[in-house]
């Protein structure tokens, strides 16, 4: 999985923005049963980058829905 950018992510519309969130949630939930069902992690750092990645999403949307919010 390719990281995403700020600026990529910023261009993303809502529907797109609310599709990477539920993939990269869902993803993480994946590689986090893997670890704790004690398989081998083929990629240790690919947790932290799915976290982060996560986190810049729902940052990002809650920006843009106080911007929104401000504009109405």
């Amino acid at each position: 999985m390719a990281a995403l950018k700020v600026k990529q992510i910023r261009e993303m519309k809502p529907e797109e923005l609310d599709k990477k969130l539920s993939e990269s949630k869902l993803e993480l939930v994946k590689e986090l049963g893997n670890v704790k069902m004690g398989r081998p992690v083929k990629n240790p750092g690919k947790i932290k980058e799915l976290r982060r990645l996560v986190a810049r999403l729902l940052t990002i949307k809650q920006e843009k829905k106080r911007k929104q919010k401000k504009n109405a």
